[in-house]
Formats: structure tokens, C-alpha cells, sequence
């Protein structure tokens, strides 16, 4: 027996097909109408006994790489032709074999046309996702999807998507394929799909080869004699979505709009991802990916079936491992191309010349690079960005990103009554001209940023959100009192300190010019210590913040030299957001003396940070676990990830190159530099990479591979820094 290598990628997806007959006579369908015509001599339905097979060979793969996830896709042919009946006992099997192992995804790709709610029931019972194929208004799904006696599908199709909208099938509703014609109007096409409100839309190129090229209808050649309608037609769709608002993902756009930031690829007919499909037919034949069909009679064929091979097997197949190559696995053309991160060379079917096999660009190469290329000049912002001029201009601007994030927690928060109540305060902060600026100074703090962030990705944090407001008002010296749920017996006040707490529970913080207090679940009553002389500040529950030592439940965050240093903080919550563990908070003061004396180096230094007014100078200094060095993490600029074995020398070295990464870092958050997936994104790194490493030839390269490109490549914001670059380089060279 074969044994898949542990190091090949694993595989997440199985198209199972459960009906290889159709009630649809699609003139386009890959399945019917292609060079692979085996569905004649396959199995109507799939047979109960290739159904355990199938469930028990996916089981064994599921063990064997401890998949977290398998996506399970009934299709067909048409596989609502199974009947509800036979529906109910497919997902069952599945589920008895697949459910204890793993989180099992069982999705349908359906015509929709015989729908109904005893499918439905079904659905809802295994929580099946249903997409539905749909090529755009009537008109335009009439070219194509007609049924066996030529009649419309349209109202039947639409009759089913309108019942899978009920309240109680509307959560199995996954979203609308539809299969690109160049003939149709593309935004009647786009608003006929957006009226229908799906969750989701994907666009497919018609299934084409170098052989069978899809259909052009006569239209001007661009410059270089190259038509590209299919861009063309998805760039007018795109638009019309951007002038939407974006109602709901569509998943090529999604993809390129990913891979463009440096993403993964979002659907596999672009992008560099592995294949992680199987396909499985009702006879029980192991396939690769079915679209192949397109290619030659035979090519999807392995030799394997479920009832003598596993999926370990399956996997190891050429086929299947020359899907899985990345850009190894493209031809020299593709690898040579400016945008094969997002493009990949296409759908690997559509890549196909009887000559030479699959070592060609897609078929639709020219209209591939045309959308990648469209796609990132309308998201390309190039408008001039003060940001890049100097620090403080730069502060501003991440200042107005975090502003940005804050206002969109609160919408997360709208129906919560402490929230309202923070969010007042926070308004009234921000209106006076004397509290406004330290508003600002909490905002800034970088684990803010994070904070907010998580909260927008998942449920929002109102306890965070809360203890944000009461801290802005510590800091700018206003009265007020909020209450809130509190989660865990650490109430954090960004940068303040943390306080602890009896227990978790209801909490009320007063806040005044100078002190705070906090009474909760299991807090004594201000004044009350017991009967032993400890209560908090001076007995009397109040924490007062010039009080030497400080409370006993109150552990406030320091500044590394004295107050215009950085803070040192190794209490916030969102502080576990670097590439490397977090240390505990510090027990010694060993961290900050080594500390002191890098800053000391760093001030005898007359070319080092400390001496240029652009520099990097870190306002938060996190400890890490031993051995990590100096690191930035996923935060507002500002904050250092500094290893707690760091010594004194390696800080004064490191801080120079790192904290050119993090003004890079916090410049790429608030202006465009560049046409997204342009090389010179690349570039900007080497060049500032060097610069920070003092490899002053080596930054030289960069600088000049970069002002040889193509003017378009950059923004004038970009522009600007590479300008900025060169003078650096110039003054520091010698």
C-alpha cells in the first residue's frame, strides 16, 4: 500500500457524487458536453454500500492527519435526483462515520429546479449548505441552462433559492454560481444575482482548452493584439459591486483582492494553493478533479476506487501531487508573469493543449492578468499621504486608524447599555480641547489597536471597551463612573496597570482628577480593610495615583527613564501578539537595567536613533520568552517585543533595522505605496531592510531596481519614499 507523506498537503475536500444524470441540458456543462463523456457508463445513484466505503476511507485519511475539518460536497449530475429518501441516508452515513472524528462541512451544489422542502428538512436536519447554479437574469440563464425539452429553468430555479430564503432553510443558503457569458450584460447579470440577496456569488469562466477555446465574441484587440472580455466583463461586474457597497462576498474578486495584499488565494481557479480535492463517483472510482472532464476522455481517471484503495493512495498520484507543486507546478511562462501570486496560472484544466499537456498558461491568460491587474488599480489609492514625511505626521494618521476601528466597536456595541454609557464619556473627551490630547495618548497605545481589532473579528470585548473609557478619563483627569460585566479577576486600564479584583462579576469604576476605585463582587466597601490596616489607599478604597508603594491589589505599569521613556508593559491582556510567547509580568528589576544600558549605547551613538527625529523610538516595550530578540507582532505602532535575556548590545544593534520595519509596517496601514502585488512592494523591503542593516550596497540594488520600474507601479506616496530612501542612503554611505 502507498502511504501519503506525511509532508504533502492533506486532503480537506471530497466531491461525492450521488446522481450522474441531470435534469438540465446545460450546453456548457463540463460533464455532458466535453471531450470525457464516462458518465454514460456510470451508476444512476450511488449504492449504499459505496456510500459506507466512501465514509469509511474518508474516516481513516480523517485519523490518520488529524483533520480538525472535512468539507463533504454532494454533487452530481444533479443530486437532488437521489430523492429526499436516499439524501437522508447519505448524510447519515457520513455523519455516523465522520462526526465523532472530526467537524464535518457537508455542502450541495444543486440546479435547484426540483427543490423542495422535503430536500430542505433533510438539509436543516444534517445542516447541509446548498449552492445554487443561476447564469444571471432570465435572459441570460436562458442561453444555457434549458431543460431536457428546451424549456426555460429560470422561474423553477428561482422559485427554489426564494424557498431556501424561509426562516427556517435561509442559515442552509450558501450562494449562487454562475458561469460567465460575454454575451450577457454583465451588471444586469450582477443585479439579477444581488436582488436574490445570496450570501455569497461566484463567477466561473466557462470551461474552455487551447483545443476548445472558450467563445470571443468579436470585439478590439487591446495594444498588444490581445482581447480580454472575460476581464473585461469581470471588471464592469466588480465596479458595479464596489458602487454596491460590496453586498456580499464574491469569491473571485475576494481572491485576487486577498492574494493581492499577500493573502491565500480564495478559490482554486487562481492562486497558488495545493489542490486539497478528491473527487469520488457513484461507482465508487477515486477521480481527480472532475472538471478535467474538459481536457481528453480519461484524464480525470486514476485506477483507484474506495473499495481496494484509500485516500493515502489517491493522494499519491501524479496527477493528483502535480496540483500541488505551486509555483513549481506552473509552466515557465506563468512563472515569469507579475501576477502569478494571484492568478496561479489558472484553473488547471484550462491550462490543456493535446501537444504538450498541462505546461501551458490557462486559456484565459490574457483576461486573467487583465482582471488581477484591473483589480488592483481601482484599489489602489494614489492619493498623496503627509504620513510619509515624518513621525509625527505618521503618528496622526495611525491615530485616525485607531479612531477609525474604535468608532466601528462601538457599532459592534450599539445595543449595549454600559457601552452607551463609555461611549458619552468618550465623545465628551473628545469635544474638549484640554482632554482631547489624552484621549489621544490612550488610543495610541498599541495594544489598543489590537484589542479593537479582535473585537471587530469576533464578539466585541465590552469589558475592554469599557475599561478604555475609564482609563482615557484617569488620564485626562474628568470624574465619572461606569459600570460593566467583568470576565476575570485582572480589570486592566490600558496604560495604566492592572488591578485585582475578589472575583469576577459586576464592577463599578469611579474615576476622579487623581484616583480610582473599583467596587465589585466580593470588593470590601470603601474604607473597610478588615480590621487590619490594609485597605486600599490609605484605608479608604481609593487608589491614588501618586501613592508610594502602591495598593496592595493595584500593580501600576512603569516607564523605563523616568517619564519620557517607553512603557514597560508586560500586563495588557492584548499583549500576546507577537511570533513569540509573551514572559509573565517581570518579578526583578534585571529587564530594565539591561534595558537602561542599551538606551545609554544608543545615546553615544551620534548616527543612532536617538539622534534622528524620524527614527523609530518604541513608546511600549513588551517582555518575551528568552531567546526571541527584538520583534514587532500584530499591534498599533509603537510597541516592541523585547526578549527578557536581551542584552544591552544586541538592542542598540537590532533597534535601528527593526524600527525601520515598524515605520514601513505602520506606513503600508495608512497609505498605499504601491499597485497591490506589484514587485515593488518586495523591494521597498529590501531597500529598507538594508538601509537598517547599514548594507549600504546592497540598499543601493534595491533603490535602483525601484526607480527603473514602471512609473505606474508606485504611488506618489511610494514615490516620495523611495526619494526619502535615496537621500538616507546618500548622507549615511559614507
Amino acid at each position: 500500500m502507498t502511504i501519503q507523506s506525511p509532508d504533502s498537503p492533506p486532503l480537506r475536500q471530497l466531491v461525492l457524487k450521488i446522481h450522474s444524470r441531470c435534469d438540465l441540458l446545460c450546453d456548457h456543462c463540463y460533464v455532458y458536453q466535453h471531450a470525457d463523456q464516462s458518465w454514460r457508463s456510470r451508476p444512476t445513484f450511488i449504492r449504499p454500500e459505496t456510500v459506507r466505503a466512501v465514509a469509511g476511507r474518508l474516516a481513516e485519511h480523517t485519523q490518520a492527519r488529524a483533520l480538525e475539518s472535512v468539507s463533504v460536497i454532494l454533487h452530481g449530475g444533479e443530486p437532488l435526483l437521489v430523492g429526499p429518501a436516499r439524501l437522508r441516508a447519505i448524510c447519515a452515513e457520513l455523519t455516523r462515520a465522520l462526526a465523532p472524528l472530526t467537524a464535518l462541512d457537508l455542502r450541495m451544489h444543486t440546479n435547484a429546479v426540483t427543490l423542495n422542502r422535503r430536500h430542505l428538512d433533510v438539509c436543516r436536519e444534517f445542516g447541509v449548505h446548498v449552492s445554487v447554479s443561476l447564469d444571471g437574469d432570465r435572459a441570460a440563464n436562458d442561453r444555457h441552462r434549458l431543460d431536457r425539452r428546451g424549456r426555460s429553468s429560470f422561474d423553477r430555479v428561482v422559485r427554489g433559492i426564494r424557498l431556501l430564503q424561509e426562516p427556517e432553510y435561509r442559515h442552509l443558503f450558501s450562494g449562487i454560481l454562475c458561469t460567465v457569458d460575454v454575451a450577457n450584460d454583465p451588471v444586469a447579470v450582477h443585479d439579477a444575482l444581488t436582488e436574490l440577496a445570496p450570501p455569497r456569488i461566484d463567477y466561473l469562466l466557462p470551461h474552455s482548452t487551447w483545443d476548445s477555446p472558450p467563445p470571443h465574441p468579436d470585439k478590439a484587440a487591446t495594444a498588444d493584439g490581445t482581447a480580454t472580455p472575460y476581464a473585461d466583463w469581470l471588471l464592469a461586474v466588480f465596479d458595479r459591486w464596489e458602487e454596491q457597497g460590496r453586498p456580499m462576498p464574491v469569491r473571485t474578486f475576494d481572491s485576487v483582492l486577498s492574494t493581492l495584499r499577500g493573502g491565500p488565494p480564495l478559490t482554486e481557479a487562481m492562486g497558488l494553493a495545493p489542490s486539497d480535492l478528491a473527487v469520488i463517483e457513484t461507482d465508487g472510482t477515486f477521480e481527480q478533479a472532475d472538471w478535467l472532464k474538459i481536457a481528453f476522455a480519461g484524464a480525470p481517471e486514476t485506477g483507484y476506487d474506495v473499495f481496494r484503495h484509500g485516500f493515502a493512495e489517491f493522494a499519491a498520484h501524479p496527477g493528483v501531487r502535480a496540483r500541488q507543486q505551486g509555483v513549481e507546478g506552473i509552466s515557465e511562462t506563468c512563472r515569469r508573469c507579475p501576477v502569478v501570486r494571484s492568478c496561479g496560472g489558472g484553473l488547471y484544466g484550462h491550462r490543456y493543449r493535446a501537444e504538450n499537456g498541462f505546461d501551458n498558461p490557462s486559456v484565459f491568460c490574457a483576461d486573467l492578468r487583465a482582471l488581477v491587474e484591473g483589480v488592483a488599480d481601482r484599489v489602489t489609492d494614489r492619493s498623496f499621504a503627509p504620513a510619509v514625511l515624518s513621525q509625527d505626521r505618521l503618528g496622526w494618521a495611525q491615530l485616525e486608524l485607531d479612531r477609525l476601528l474604535l468608532r466601528r466597536t462601538r457599532q459592534q456595541l450599539v445595543a449595549e447599555p454600559d457601552a452607551a454609557e463609555a461611549w458619552r464619556l468618550l465623545l465628551a473627551l473628545d469635544a474638549d480641547p484640554e482632554t482631547a490630547p489624552r484621549l489621544d495618548e490612550v488610543l495610541a497605545h498599541p495594544y489598543v489597536r489590537t484589542g479593537l481589532r479582535r473585537s471587530l473579528r469576533g464578539p466585541a470585548d465590552t469589558a475592554r471597551f469599557m475599561s478604555l473609557a475609564a482609563a482615557a478619563a484617569l488620564r485626562a483627569g474628568r470624574s465619572a463612573t461606569l459600570s460593566w460585566d467583568q470576565p476575570g479577576t485582572r480589570l486592566h486600564l490600558p496604560t495604566w496597570g492592572t488591578y485585582r479584583l475578589a472575583a469576577p462579576g459586576r464592577v463599578e469604576v469611579t474615576v476622579t482628577p487623581d484616583a480610582f476605585r473599583v467596587r465589585g463582587a466580593g470588593e470590601r466597601p470603601a474604607g473597610d480593610d478588615g480590621g487590619n490596616g490594609k485597605g486600599e489607599g490609605n484605608g479608604d478604597g481609593w487608589v491614588r495615583l501618586d501613592e508610594t508603594p502602591a495598593a496592595t491589589r493595584w500593580r501600576p505599569l512603569g516607564r523605563l527613564l523616568a517619564q519620557d521613556g517607553p512603557l514597560v508593559d508586560d500586563a495588557d491582556p492584548y499583549r500576546d501578539c507577537y511570533p513569540a510567547t509573551v514572559a509573565p509580568p517581570l518579578a526583578s528589576g534585571d529587564f530594565l537595567e539591561r534595558l537602561g544600558r542599551a538606551y545609554e549605547l544608543l545615546d553615544k551613538d551620534a548616527s543612532g536613533p536617538r539622534t534622528d527625529p524620524d527614527a523609530f523610538r518604541p513608546t511600549v516595550l513588551t517582555p518575551l520568552e528568552a531567546g526571541s530578540g527584538l520583534l514587532l507582532g500584530a499591534h498599533g505602532f509603537g510597541a516592541l517585543g523585547v526578549a527578557v535575556d536581551v542584552t544591552p548590545e544586541e538592542f542598540a544593534r537590532e533597534l535601528p533595522r527593526i524600527g525601520r520595519r515598524a515605520r514601513l509596517t505602520a506606513l503600508r496601514e495608512t497609505a498605499d505605496l504601491h499597485r497591490p502585488g506589484s514587485p515593488a512592494g518586495d523591494l521597498l523591503d529590501r531597500a529598507d531592510d538594508e538601509l537598517g542593516r547599514r548594507a549600504y550596497p546592497e540598499a543601493a540594488r534595491a533603490l535602483t531596481a525601484l526607480t527603473l520600474l514602471p512609473e505606474s507601479e508606485l504611488t506618489v506616496t511610494g514615490a516620495v519614499l523611495v526619494a526619502r530612501m535615496w537621500s538616507q542612503w546618500a548622507g549615511r554611505r559614507d
